[in-house]
């Protein structure tokens, strides 16, 4: 029981580290899947999910190498 705290404890602590990646990356999800349910477009909800991950990270790898003012 004390393993699966510790690794519960673990896996937050990753959420939280980074508050900014995690709510990106939530809205993004909501938005798509808002976007594929409201229109019936699951080729479109993929490529904006796709499209979508990379300019995040593409943006949070930046962000943390300072190339972001």
């Amino acid at each position: 029981m004390n393993i699966l705290l510790d690794v519960a404890t673990e896996l937050l602590g990753m959420f939280w580290a980074d508050a900014r990646l995690t709510t990106a990356i939530l809205l993004l999800v909501a938005l798509t899947a808002g976007i594929t349910v409201g229109f019936h477009a699951s080729l479109a909800g993929g490529g904006l999910l796709l499209i979508g991950c990379l300019l995040i990270l593409i943006e949070v790898t930046a962000r943390g190498a300072g190339w972001h003012p």
